[in-house]
């Protein structure tokens, strides 16, 4: 068995595994005025909340060229790869990794294995790189698919965002048209829930709805049966996500929080600002 784990560029990749040699990833568009840009190529977190900002037009994000995947699968077969594991962005949020389940059995000599993450940035990043770590100990497609698995059970992430207009003009805020018209005074927090956005609770002030996120994240990880990563994600706001790291680890002592952010498409999304707290099993 040769395997391969392929990603989309929504996944916050650790650095540990950001040059191993069966990492392969996949870029999502993002259209900005009429200009399609590839996440991870054409443009990065650092200056694309600037062209948001200036855009005229509502941006929008798109699924990979299917023909691009099915290249890229077809050219792992010629290299000698007998398997892929394609983990991806939630179904919840992005349609693709429901796409790729048609492509199995289609690419002659390489067995293509989908997995929705039903999350994305940091959390979908930890079950990549566990993913190649157990291929590198020798692990079986079996197990490792199995292990994902438990991961995605033990991962939760509780969004704060700024401003619930994108989400909602963009259709991937499950429940929001019932809650947009009285937020005026709320501070939406906002969760996964099989692979959705949707709303869990509303907030009277900012500062509430981060101690409430902080608390719903630290008794959330208590449940998980093993050890978790914790995770401050961040929309063009790392002084915040800093101060977030802060409060968790001295709330907490036993924490440790690893800080990233989200890439152009899921800030596309959430709009710039949003903070994510989150845990994921290790």
């Amino acid at each position: 068995m040769k395997l391969a784990i392929v990603t989309d560029s929504t996944a916050f990749i650790p650095t540990a595994i950001s040059n191993h040699p069966d990492i392969y990833i996949l870029p999502i568009p993002v259209i900005l005025d009429g200009k399609i840009y590839n996440e991870g190529i054409d443009i990065h977190a650092d200056e694309y909340y600037d062209l948001l900002k200036a855009s005229k037009e509502f941006p929008t994000t798109s699924q990979p060229a299917l023909g691009e995947v099915v290249s890229l699968y077809e050219k792992l077969a010629k290299e000698g790869y007998t398997d892929i594991i394609s983990i991806h962005l939630s179904g919840g949020i992005s349609g693709f990794v429901n796409t790729l389940f048609a492509l199995q059995g289609t690419i002659e000599g390489i067995n293509i294995h989908p997995f929705d993450s039903k999350i994305t940035s940091m959390p979908m990043g930890n079950m990549v790189q566990k993913a190649l770590e157990m291929k590198d100990a020798g692990k079986s497609i079996e197990e490792i698919l199995d292990y994902l698995d438990y991961i995605r059970s033990n991962t939760r992430a509780f969004l704060i965002v700024d401003d619930l207009n994108n989400l909602v003009r963009g259709g991937r805020l499950t429940n929001g048209a019932a809650i947009i018209g009285g937020l005026l005074k709320i501070k939406p927090i906002l969760t996964f829930e099989d692979g959705k956005i949707v709303l869990h609770e509303k907030i009277r002030s900012s500062k509430k709805a981060f101690a409430k996120a902080e608390e719903l994240v630290f008794e959330s990880a208590q449940q998980c049966p093993g050890k978790v990563k914790y995770y401050v994600i961040h929309a063009n706001n790392l002084e915040v996500a800093k101060e977030e790291k802060a409060k968790l680890e001295a709330q907490f002592p036993d924490i440790q929080v690893e800080i990233g952010y989200f890439g152009p498409v899921i800030g596309t999304h959430l709009g710039e600002k949003a903070i994510g707290l989150a845990f994921s099993a290790e």
